[in-house]
């Protein structure tokens, strides 16, 4: 069996479980890569040890370095520091985009043919900075928030209902942070329109729920952020990659012109394949929620205008 190889930088919280979630599979050859001296090792040297028990036959290896992580076919890149309490997505911008430019160069000295997907935060600005320094195509630049924000909702929306999971259909669109975008008008339970079933009062605190879903967790754990939901997320996008599985998922792609934004990252329907990001879905919104979208967008031009100010 070839497996595919997948790197992993950054062996916190989010990145070492989403290594881990694709070691247990089996499918990939995962280097999960840190900073900090012996700890990706060691996580790596753990998760590898697991393989016996669970029927892994893959490799995972942990390093310091880059040169490990040579022709990988997806680079997930969680760097970063993480959020802290009463702290905005926003505060981590500039040290953040400082980390994820000496990752990028990096990363793709090592893997010129590679989808980069960052993860780190503020998502949006981190996906445009990422592809700004790659200097790849913008199919190969592909951010992970819509699939978690999704997630979020649909969690609400079915122990609101106390129906399965599997049968809401549902979107958030728009930048990762409190500005995001549930899109209720498509919103359906097993075919029905969410409007039919759950009532308007209602369904604004699930939405508002939804949009600080990020900042409820931080507050609860008080010392750190989310990160098995993120992981998740994460593993779905790099297998529907791997795969060519050509889902359709919201993902944070850069737009040029659709949904009338232009030369911005913002989290929409993509389907994603082996080219990574190979069309943006444009479905039809409500006027309310259209505007929505551009408040968001205009949300991240923001970030993108301080990053340039910073690193013109």
């Amino acid at each position: 069996m070839v497996r595919s190889k997948v790197t992993v930088v950054g062996a916190g919280n989010v990145g070492a479980t989403a290594a881990q979630r694709i070691f247990d599979k089996g499918y990939a050859d995962v280097v999960l890569v840190d900073i900090v001296d012996g700890l990706p090792q060691g996580k790596a040297l753990d998760m590898l040890e697991s393989g016996p028990v669970l029927g892994s036959d893959a490799k995972i290896i942990g390093t310091n370095s880059y040169e490990e992580t040579a022709g990988s076919d997806v680079v997930v890149i969680t760097s970063g520091i993480a959020r802290k309490p009463g702290m905005s997505r926003d505060d981590l911008l500039l040290t953040n985009m400082k980390i994820i430019t000496s990752v990028v160069e990096e990363v793709v000295k090592q893997s010129p043919n590679t989808v980069l997907l960052p993860v780190t935060n503020p998502l949006d600005a981190m996906a445009q900075r990422t592809h700004q320094v790659s200097g790849f195509p913008k199919n190969r630049v592909v951010g992970m928030a819509g699939i978690l924000d999704t997630a979020r909702f649909r969690s609400f929306l079915a122990e609101e209902l106390s129906v399965s999971v599997e049968v809401i259909d549902a979107w958030v669109l728009g930048g990762h942070g409190d500005t995001m975008v549930p899109v209720t008008g498509n919103t359906t339970v097993g075919g029905q329109p969410i409007a039919q079933l759950i009532s308007d009062e209602r369904l604004t605190s699930i939405v508002e729920r939804t949009q600080n879903g990020g900042a409820e967790i931080v507050n609860l754990l008080k010392t750190g952020s989310a990160y098995y939901a993120p992981s998740a997320a994460i593993v779905q996008m790099v297998e529907s990659i791997i795969f060519d599985k050509k889902q359709i998922l919201p993902c944070t792609a850069l737009l040029e012109g659709e949904y009338n934004i232009s030369g911005l990252f913002v989290g929409v329907p993509v389907k994603l394949g082996s080219r990574g990001v190979e069309e943006v879905i444009e479905f039809a919104l409500t006027e309310k929620e259209a505007a929505a979208l551009k408040r968001s967008a205009d949300a991240v031009e923001e970030l993108v205008e301080v990053m340039k100010k910073a690193n013109p």
